[in-house]
């Protein structure tokens, strides 16, 4: 094998690589409980009910060119704001991420150049 044929088959290689790579970082969604002012745990002791009131809350998250850039973030703070007036901590905090039939839809017909994602947030604001 020759030197130029080398690079060649180095080069086609490398695209793939580079290409996959990016999109690995794409819709990463990274969660900071640190903001809210109180305390968030994701799990209680087993056989131990927290005392407080459930709550619910539904956010979303945009993202372009195929998940590689954040267009809008689903933020903790903003969406549990009206959830932690009056009260002292989070407990039993689940988040689930995931794309509903709409979401889908525009993903598919702007081809992947707006996705969107509809974040849930549950849990039990202790008092």
């Amino acid at each position: 094998m020759t030197a130029g044929k080398f690079r060649t088959a180095s080069s086609l290689l490398i695209l793939p690589a580079l290409l996959l790579l990016s999109s690995m970082g794409g819709c990463a969604e990274t969660f900071d409980a640190t903001t809210l002012g109180v305390p968030a745990t994701l799990a209680t002791a087993a056989g131990q009910q927290p005392e407080g009131v459930r709550f619910r809350v539904t956010s979303h998250a945009v993202y372009g060119f195929w998940g590689l850039a954040k267009i809008k973030d689903a933020s903790l703070r903003k969406a549990l704001a009206a959830q932690l007036a009056g009260g002292s901590g989070i407990a039993d905090l689940k988040i689930k991420v995931r794309s509903r039939w709409s979401d889908i839809l525009v993903t598919a017909l702007t081809g992947g150049l707006i996705v969107p994602r509809a974040v849930t947030f549950e849990g039990i604001v202790l008092k």
